[in-house]
């Protein structure tokens, strides 16, 4: 993690309701699931990847265990909604797998893969991933979830368009063999057994094979448009609004009705005529003991009631009863899990504990506040309420009457061993393509266990079982209503930088302010201080903070002056209390879609030391799909005005050195067809405009520029690619920077994408690269002089070095914007 900013975006609060009260007909639904024992998983490599259509299907159709294995959290691509990229950008796409699961019905599991970004083959793929690593995770994944049936979205080669997704078919072939041999990660073995699946299958692509029908040998084709009278919806309808939890890859979807077909290709196992499931037993004799389960079942569907779901309760008790007589297995597990929340829902059973802050610290207090209900006229206790996180253990019995709350709360300390609650696979530095997971136990987590849990010892009638509840926070918005959001652990204070990276343009001083935060109740005092690299000098040494209460802020400024050379390293703040030192940084994000994410990276910062030369003083930026880059013109010195499409006239067009759109402006703002002109009229009579980098999906040709210019797929994914300068003498390679291939060093996931393919010859193509084996491409940055200006077309990824502070990118942004000065 090296971002380090404390971003609040749209709202703080989402009602993400931990448990969801099922309506009747929904309970009616899972007493059938209680019938089936068959299981279903899904691999792809990213987050959007997977096919909702089929896993709506298996899950609410076929009522199968079902599952979505992403290889990745996302976190190489872009994003249309918002700033946050690499780390950032894999947390927001985690908990959009989770919305879309919540909605379709699936279960998530991930591997420690980094998505690193677009990769051309598998090979490199297995390179930078570490095969045997990722391997051994997907092994793990088909052990400990013993699916029947495999799926893979890709084939194994070229045909899947890139190096993720080659290799997620080939890692789930070669898991499909190695998960039932006991001798390959034999440590694996020793917990969750070996495990052979039935069969496994690709998800055929259209874009691979169009002319594959229902018809087509070996084909086992799922009409996946069915129309479910129980959920109101067709799985089709459903999937779409699953995959319209993508939003920060633009995946919004539309509802479709009808009969809609999938078709399934045959690539290992046994080989199916007309079902998926064929020669797969689903039923409850498939594990021993069962018989006796599988008539109770029976019984309990025909007798059901949904005008009374509780009369159901004794029977269901009868079936749980004998579901623990079972041997261990993964069915039995499962099965019981689904009667005791059928047990849960048919009470109408609510149990909820609020927090009174959405942030607590380890050794102090909290209250928690406690609603418990039942709204059925079944006999329910309360004989015990346990959490370990709070040392709370309560054995006075309570009786929860029909429909009468009963409401009371506690102040109890927070364990002082609880861990941090941020994302578990971001608490350790990690490499460009793995993950750092200490405790195997995570592996394949989609997240970590909520921070607190509380246990409920039950008593209804003669029967007793365990109910488990998170500890959340809620709060009412005056306009959204009920919001809630998950509680969690954190240090007692936060010290953000005031920026990701620190320019350092000359060997003047410039002032560092860190924001010390209090993030729990009581007294926190202590020193500040800043940590530079040898040769800086940091005024003062330390300061000193007092903070009284919760959400309390101070901000720190201290003067640091560089050294006469040269450097890029880092600067970190360091709060004591105590004599224990503390240095994390807040990070939340929110969107409405997803629950708010707290991160917690060390409050670090990049340090650049460089002689940057720059002319202009105010830039104009229009926003595109969402980036950082004005923060980096304003870390360079520039003034930044981020115009709205009703400010792009001649008369402020005037006032500003040079114009920049965002990443894909013309892709995602509607307006800029309208406002081109203008933008092309204030080039001709001197200014600058820079484009920086668009798809070309549904774009005219000179809709966005002043020339012939066709914009192409051409990329070059290799950060450390050759840069080979064609115009070594152009003024964007030489003012007020000198720009050289020592430039290119260190930059960060690749060179650029989306790539011109061609243009006209006012065009100037500045540099050349190319991945190896490839032939060159030439379109990364293109200027043509218009006018008395100038228009400049780049698909250089300035959008990822910028914010990674890194040297060259800065030097040749400003000569862009410096152009013609």
């Amino acid at each position: 993690m090296n971002r380090i900013l404390f971003l609040i975006l749209l709202a703080p609060l989402t009602s993400f309701s931990q448990i969801h009260q099922p309506n009747t007909a929904e309970i009616q639904l899972k007493l059938k699931k209680l019938n089936v024992l068959g299981s279903a998983l899904y691999v792809a490599a990213h987050p959007d990847d997977e096919n909702t259509g089929i896993i709506t299907y298996l899950a609410n159709g076929r009522l199968v265990e079902t599952a979505y294995l992403s290889m990745t959290r996302g976190d190489g691509g872009q994003n249309l909604i918002g700033p946050e990229l690499r780390d950032l950008l894999g947390l927001i796409r985690t908990q959009e797998l989770l919305s879309a699961r919540r909605i379709d019905g699936g279960i998530q599991f991930f591997t420690r893969a980094n998505d690193f970004g677009f990769s051309k083959s598998a090979d490199e793929t297995f390179q930078i991933w570490n095969k045997n690593e990722i391997l051994s995770d997907v092994v793990k994944v088909f052990r400990q979830y013993q699916p029947d049936v495999i799926i893979t979205r890709f084939p194994p080669d070229e045909r899947a368009g890139h190096g993720h997704h080659t290799a997620s078919a080939i890692l789930a072939q070669e898991a499909f063999d190695a998960a039932a041999n006991s001798k390959i990660y034999p440590e694996q073995v020793k917990q969750f057994g070996i495990w052979q699946a039935k069969r496994l299958y690709t998800n055929t692509g259209r874009w691979w094979n169009n002319t594959i029908n229902e018809n087509t040998p070996g084909i086992v084709a799922l009409n996946i448009g069915s129309y479910n009278n129980q959920l109101g919806q067709s799985y089709s309808e459903i999937s779409a609004i699953s995959r319209s939890q993508h939003k920060s890859q633009g995946f919004g979807s539309r509802g479709l009705r009808g009969d809609r077909l999938e078709f399934l290709e045959y690539v290992k196992g046994d080989k199916s005529e007309k079902d998926i499931f064929e020669g797969v037993n689903t039923t409850w004799s498939r594990v021993k003991g069962g018989q006796k389960i599988q008539p109770l079942v029976d019984k309990v569907i025909q007798g059901y009631a949904m005008e009374n779901p509780s009369l159901s309760v004794p029977l269901l008790f009868q079936i749980r009863n004998e579901i623990l007589k079972l041997e261990d297995s993964i069915w039995k597990k499962r099965k019981l899990n689904e009667v005791e929340e059928l047990i849960g829902d048919c009470l109408g059973l609510f149990l909820e504990i609020t927090a009174d802050n959405y942030f607590g610290t380890p050794d102090r207090s909290l209250v928690a506040s406690f609603e418990m209900v039942n709204r059925s006229a079944a006999e329910v206790m309360v004989d015990r309420i346990e959490s370990q996180g709070l040392e709370m253990d309560t054995a006075s019995t309570t009786s929860l009457k029909n429909n009468i709350p009963v409401l009371f709360k506690t102040t109890k300390k927070v364990k002082s061993s609880l861990a941090y609650s941020d994302p578990y696979w971001l608490k350790e530095n990690h490499s460009t393509g793995l993950f750092t997971v200490n405790d195997p136990t995570l592996i394949g987590k989609p997240e970590k266990d909520p921070a607190i849990q509380f246990t409920f010892s039950l008593r209804i009638g003669n029967d007793q079982m365990k109910v488990i509840r998170p500890l959340i926070y809620k709060t009412t918005d005056r306009v959204k209503g009920e919001l809630d959001r998950p509680f969690e652990i954190v240090p007692p204070v936060f010290l953000n930088l005031s920026n990701s990276v620190f320019i350092f343009s000359d060997d003047k001083s410039r002032n560092v302010d860190v924001k010390i935060i209090a993030s729990g109740g009581g007294n926190s005092s202590g020193t500040l201080k800043l940590q530079v690299p040898a040769g800086w000098f940091v005024q003062p040494a330390s300061a000193p903070f007092e903070l009284k209460a919760r959400g309390e802020e101070k901000v720190v400024t201290f003067q640091v002056f560089p050294a006469k050379d040269e450097i890029t390293s880092s600067i970190k703040a360091i709060a004591e209390i105590n004599g224990k030192e503390y240095d994390q940084s807040l990070l939340s994000i929110s969107y409405d879609h997803i629950p708010p994410q707290t991160l917690l990276p060390k409050t670090e910062a990049k340090l650049v030391r460089l002689n940057l030369k720059k002319t202009g003083n105010l830039i104009a930026y229009i926003k595109g799909a969402g980036d950082d880059v004005p923060s980096a013109l304003r870390n360079m010195g520039y003034e930044v005005w981020e115009m709205t499409d009703e400010e792009v006239n001649a008369e402020n067009l005037k006032r500003v050195d040079a114009v920049v759109l965002g990443i894909r402006a013309v892709n995602t703002n509607e307006r800029i067809s309208f406002i081109m002109n203008e933008l092309l009229a204030y080039a001709k009579i001197g200014g600058t405009v820079i484009v920086q980098y668009n798809t070309n999906n549904g774009l005219a040709t000179n809709a966005f520029s002043p020339y012939e210019l066709t914009l192409g797929r051409d990329r070059v994914t290799e950060e450390d690619a050759e840069v080979r300068i064609l115009k070594t003498n152009h003024s964007v390679l030489t003012t007020p920077n000198k720009i050289t291939s020592k430039d290119f060093e260190g930059w960060v996931q690749e060179r650029g994408l989306y790539f011109p393919s061609k243009w006209d010859p006012n065009f100037e193509a500045i540099l050349s690269m190319n991945d190896k084996g490839e032939t060159p491409k030439d379109g990364s940055l293109l200027i043509a002089k218009y006018g008395k200006g100038y228009y400049i077309y780049t698909g250089l990824s300035f959008f990822r070095e910028l914010p990674e502070g890194v040297p060259g990118a800065y030097k040749l942004f400003a000569n862009m914007v410096s152009i013609g000065k």
